[in-house]
């Protein structure tokens, strides 16, 4: 039997989670679990009202998104533009209409796009608690992060310095086999602090450094990137699972590389 306990605010929400008691944000995987029997799911913790975390606004150069704000609010975001092309690629319609900006950081594989390409945009999160932390410190930890979170601060891309690439077997809504996301600034025509983010690769959405080192000072063109096309798959252990071999991953993953950088195949 699963229990449903409804408080005020987020710091009594993450009070409430535990190893058997779940937030429910959007539900679009909590409530799959529950509908399946997952066992794991004894109570679920929800807010009264989620408004206050569903906005999604400019800060100077960054952009804020409430942790509620949905996959939906973000197409309808025109400080999103960048990213209109990640989210029309989670689920079709109903499933962007609940899934959420915070659940995509905790959805594990084959789930989750959205958090790619939020850490390759310097994602910086505002925790239940006050504190603040990168996405990258916490996807290391998500296991057994208790704390909940409010809202996500992210770079805003100038022109077509960002990319995101969904490479899936069923189109367009199946899930991803991997997916890549890459913020390429340039100064003179040179790319100065790159990020690059690969999902399905590992564990958790990661960061690819050999490849953001390789991209450091060069230009956008086939021949300059050719260092970190060879470091695609540099380090990675990628999983095996029904959708594709690790050996496959590492196969492919130059290929999907290249064209993200150069823009073949859509942003």
């Amino acid at each position: 039997m699963v229990t449903v306990t409804t408080v005020d605010t987020l710091q009594e929400a993450a009070a409430g989670v535990g190893r058997e008691a779940v937030y429910l944000g959007g539900g679009t995987l909590v409530m799959r679990g529950v509908n399946y029997g997952d066992q794991q799911i004894s109570e679920i913790v929800r807010l009264r009202s989620q408004d206050s975390l569903r906005s999604i606004r400019s800060k100077g150069d960054r952009i804020v998104l409430g942790a509620a704000a949905t996959m939906g609010d973000v197409l309808r975001s025109s400080d999103c533009a960048a990213l209109h092309t990640v989210a029309r690629q989670v689920g079709g319609p109903a499933v962007r209409n609940m899934a959420t900006v915070g659940g995509n950081i905790f959805a594990p594989h084959p789930y989750g796009d959205f958090a790619v390409a939020l850490l390759a945009l310097d994602a910086r999160l505002r925790m239940s608690d006050g504190s603040d932390l990168d996405l990258e410190t916490l996807l290391a930890a998500r296991g057994s992060e208790r704390r909940l979170v409010e809202s996500v601060s992210i770079a805003r891309p100038a022109g077509d310095d960002f990319r995101f690439r969904k490479v899936s077997r069923v189109k367009p809504k199946g899930v991803s086999l991997m997916s890549l996301a890459a913020w390429l600034p340039r100064r003179a025509g040179r790319i100065a602090g790159a990020r690059v983010a690969y999902g399905a690769m590992a564990p958790t959405p990661v960061r690819i450094k050999a490849v953001e080192a390789a991209l450091e000072g060069v230009r956008l063109d086939a021949n300059s990137i050719s260092g970190a096309i060879a470091a695609a798959a540099q380090g990675l252990n990628p999983p095996d699972d029904p959708l594709a071999s690790g050996w496959y991953r590492t196969q492919v993953a130059p290929v999907h590389l290249k064209r993200l950088l150069l823009g073949e195949g859509g942003r």
